[in-house]
């Protein structure tokens, strides 16, 4: 029997997946929340090849109904003849992170597992936006306006974004046009997120106000700030394995390159000399030993470790008191 003809919205799904089966592993996992992105997804790689596709739901508990939830989207997974599994994880509301960020940390863990199968995400267009607007607003240079790559490792694994071309709307068209209906996260209207009001105020503003194309000049944004970025990163390293001096860094050679090399070489090194997620601040703290440099005392870092300057280099020790 011939297969139905796919709707446009569809077709530009299944052919955004497409290129994920031609890579050399023998199977996909595939992030499944069950709502109208990750459902479309599913179905699109169903449509190539169901027999290579594991869709995994995690649970995070922080619902009532967070179990049925997700049963639900596991037997409507199965239908489309996709293995279909549920995966539940405990998330730390107190550790001072944030909700969000938590159950981000907890689900990506559940889902890369054991690393031997790369993990299809059903992020949009509209998600990409969202991003580069809350990077911005961080204030973080390219590294934030990057936004999420199309591919990137996570811990022993790979994360992929197929749907990153794609507007939100036409990926839920495709979802309702393969006859699913997806499940809407209460979360996703709670403005309580920032996340939450960038998407359903703060967008839809710009919108109005520049006109119609922001969210996909916003994804233009983050691939040009990506190829900027990864160059910047490898002048980087380059540039920090010319000046380092065993343990420490050659501070007057650092002065000598362009500020968007130092910060970037600065930052490398005090995280491998084991400093924890260092800010912006932390690094222009560092920069003063080398840029503005009359003999101060040093600069703490978070994790315990603490840079000096002596002779000309910079020098970090762990728990070294002023």
């Amino acid at each position: 029997m011939a297969r139905r003809a796919l709707s446009p919205s569809q077709l530009a799904v299944v052919q955004a997946v497409r290129p994920c089966f031609d890579g050399p592993e023998r199977g996909l996992v595939i992030g499944c929340s069950g709502g109208a992105d990750s459902l479309a997804l599913v179905a699109a790689c169903a449509n190539v090849d169901a027999s290579r596709v594991l869709a995994v739901v995690v649970e995070h508990g922080l619902q009532a109904d967070s179990l049925r939830i997700a049963d639900a989207t596991v037997e409507a997974v199965r239908g489309l003849g996709v293995a279909a599994e549920v995966r539940s994880v405990h998330v730390d509301t107190t550790s001072g992170e944030g909700v969000e960020a938590a159950a981000r940390r907890e689900r990506l863990v559940a889902l890369v597992g054991d690393g031997k199968r790369p993990v299809l995400l059903g992020h949009t267009l509209d998600d990409q936006a969202e991003t580069v607007l809350l990077g911005l607003a961080r204030g973080s240079g390219a590294a934030s306006l990057q936004a999420m790559a199309p591919s990137t490792p996570h811990l022993a694994g790979r994360l992929v974004r197929p749907l990153l071309g794609l507007r939100r709307s036409q990926v839920r068209q495709a979802c309702l046009d393969w006859g699913l209906m997806p499940w809407d996260d209460p979360m996703n209207l709670d403005p309580a997120y920032l996340r939450v009001r960038v998407r359903h105020e703060l967008l839809p503003v710009l919108d109005d106000v520049l006109g119609p194309g922001v969210v996909e000049a916003l994804g233009r944004t983050a691939t040009l700030a990506r190829h900027d970025n990864d160059l910047l990163e490898r002048l980087a390293a380059d540039a920090q394995r010319d000046l380092v001096r065993g343990d420490s860094l050659d501070a007057v050679g650092l002065l000598h390159l362009y500020p968007a090399l130092r910060g970037r070489v600065l930052r490398r090194w005090m995280i491998e000399r084991g400093a924890q997620a260092p800010t912006m601040a932390h690094v222009q703290g560092v920069a003063a030993l080398v840029e503005n440099w009359h003999g101060q005392g040093g600069v703490d870092l978070p994790g315990g470790v603490r840079v000096h300057r002596i002779q000309g280099a910079l020098v970090a020790r762990s728990g070294d008191p002023e």
